[in-house]
């Protein structure tokens, strides 16, 4: 026991000795000292602080983050004294805790002065991001930047300035942001950019996020929006096409609202109108070529230089008639045109492909002269008439009024009662309008016209039977032939005041009547019974009703009539 209290008392008067030979070194427990490398092995370096010993610490602490030295014999180095003496009367340093110590009094004075630290993102955390500033930090993902975003991956490895939030030292934690620091960089930035906004400024902007009608740019604090409609003279499906985020760009503003701070960016603005002169660069009548870039089901849209398209109609691509412009032309397409038309306020050229193609009505006239016969397959039924296909892809329109010499079509459902699409038909040319390409066709004008002998054939005072086909409240319709009627009025119905026509006859029901006019022109025959009975032929009426088995033919009353007259 006297042994060990002597040896406690004298290490106590040789570390006194020592510490007044090392006055100003504050060598203690907890301190941070210089001391030099004296040796360097494998796993351990040997620091010498002027103590009665020297320490050891692991080389691991002296490497960087490739693992190589970064210390050499001899060098100067700052170290933490872990002890002075250990359980076993060693002297125990630390460069890693004397690093740490040393960065968290950095960080702690940057703090207290409200200055930066400089770190770079090492590791995704849970809630944020860990940051290496020489100790480890924390920035929460709501600090990252000034928009939230959902993959923070992507910062990792960056190395930025951070402002410090907290420090909490017993529990070793530091929690940094970076966001405070766009913050107050976009505020400077936007406070500068204010001063010089004005509509017509030109500046240079960064393209912040790109959506489907336009791009943000920011200008310095300050986002504009850069509408797809001035982002190029010519045609973008897309903002991306043309633009990228982060990319540097210049733009004009061409509106600022400065109550609601709204900007409003161009950039084609900046380069001159492709349509200034245009009439100049398209004359009337030239031929121009284009690449086609866009296809609708009423033509072809082709670009003939950036921000100038032209138009082909659908009716302007072939002298046939072409109903899906898609069979005949396809996106990418080089084609050549004929400059139909400029319409500089509305920013339209009409071309036209059909004008570099022989035209096929040109010599119409001399191959269909009018009155000829031609055949042809019905392409289309409309409620109007049908469409006949005829040599060279022309197309001929047979009218309903041509349908018939005798019967009208009331109802369009009639028509394809008649015809059907693909029908080979016969039909006469009766017109062609060469200027605005139609051709007019009839089929009624393959037989003579009926009523041209109508006058002949049902001369004034001759009697005719036929079935009453309507009852109107003027007067009862009687079909005298195929597809030829007669009126009876019904002053000439021989009915006294009190009969009603539809009490007296019925649809369907035959009669024997009058011819008292015939009228070509307006295809028009007047019939009576009244005439009948003033001439004193029966006075009963129902000798003019007969019966389906005593009726007289039209050639009975043609012979009575010619007998009568010789």
């Amino acid at each position: 026991m006297e042994s060990t209290g002597e040896t406690s008392g004298s290490f106590a008067k040789e570390f006194e000795s020592y510490m007044e030979s090392h006055q100003g070194e504050d060598i203690r427990q907890g301190n941070i000292v210089k001391g030099t490398v004296t040796d360097l092995s494998k796993d351990f370096a040997t620091v010498d602080i002027g103590f009665k010993t020297e320490g050891l610490i692991p080389t691991e602490q002296f490497k960087d983050i490739d693992g190589k030295l970064t210390v050499a014999e001899g060098d100067e180095t700052e170290v933490y004294i872990v002890h002075l003496e250990n359980d076993y009367g060693q002297l125990v340093l630390s460069r890693e805790r004397a690093h740490q110590k040393r960065v968290w009094a950095e960080v702690e004075e940057k703090f207290n002065n409200s200055e930066n630290v400089i770190g770079t993102i090492v590791q995704k955390v849970k809630g944020g991001l860990q940051v290496d500033i020489g100790i480890p930090a924390f920035l929460p993902g709501s600090q990252v930047d000034v928009r939230p975003h959902r993959n923070l991956d992507k910062f990792l490895g960056e190395k930025h300035e951070f402002k410090v939030l907290k420090i909490t030292r017993d529990k070793g934690n530091i929690v940094l942001s970076r966001r405070a620091l766009l913050v107050q960089e976009r505020d400077e930035l936007r406070s500068e950019t204010l001063k010089v906004l004005g509509d017509g400024v030109v500046l240079e902007g960064v393209v912040k996020n790109i959506t489907d009608y336009g791009a943000f740019i920011d200008l310095g604090g300050i986002d504009g929006l850069l509408h797809i409609t001035d982002i190029s003279w010519g045609r973008i499906n897309h903002p991306a096409d043309k633009l990228s985020v982060g990319d540097k760009v210049p733009v004009v503003i061409l509106k600022y609202d400065e109550e609601k701070e709204r900007v409003s960016l161009g950039m084609k603005q900046l380069e001159e109108d492709p349509w200034k002169d245009v009439e100049q660069k398209f004359a009337l009548n030239a031929t121009v070529k284009g690449k086609v870039i866009s296809i609708t089901e009423y033509g072809a849209f082709v670009e003939l230089e950036e921000g100038i398209e032209g138009l082909v109609h659908v009716s302007e691509m072939s002298w046939k008639k072409v109903r899906n412009p898609g069979k005949l032309l396809s996106e990418g397409d080089e084609i050549e045109a004929v400059v139909l038309g400029i319409d500089e306020e509305q920013r339209r050229v009409s071309l036209g492909m059909k004008q570099l193609m022989p035209n096929p009505w040109d010599d119409l006239s001399e191959k269909l002269p009018v009155g000829s016969k031609v055949k042809g397959k019905v392409r289309s039924i409309t409620e109007f008439g049908i469409f006949v296909g005829i040599d060279d892809g022309i197309d001929g329109l047979v009218h309903v009024s041509d349908f018939s010499w005798t019967k009208r079509i009331k109802d369009p459902k009639e028509i394809a009662e008649i015809y059907n699409k693909g029908d080979e038909i016969e039909a006469v040319v009766l017109d062609i309008d060469v200027e605005n390409e139609r051709l007019s066709l009839g089929v009624k004008q393959l037989d003579e016209d009926p009523w041209d002998t109508i006058a002949q054939r049902y001369p004034v005072g001759a009697k005719v039977k036929g079935k009453i086909s309507s009852i109107t409240d003027f007067g009862v319709f009687v079909e005298i032939e195929d597809g030829i009627e007669g009126l009876i009025h019904n002053s000439q119905l021989g009915l006294n005041k009190e009969q009603e026509p539809k009490d007296e006859f019925s649809v369907g029901q035959e009669v024997e009547s009058e011819v008292t006019s015939v009228d070509r022109e307006e295809r028009r025959i007047s019939l009576s019974i009244s005439a009948m009975n003033r001439r004193g032929d029966d006075s009963d009426m129902s000798g003019y009703v007969q019966d389906e088995g005593s009726a007289v033919t039209f050639g009975d009353l043609l012979r009575d009539k010619l007998g009568s007259n010789d």
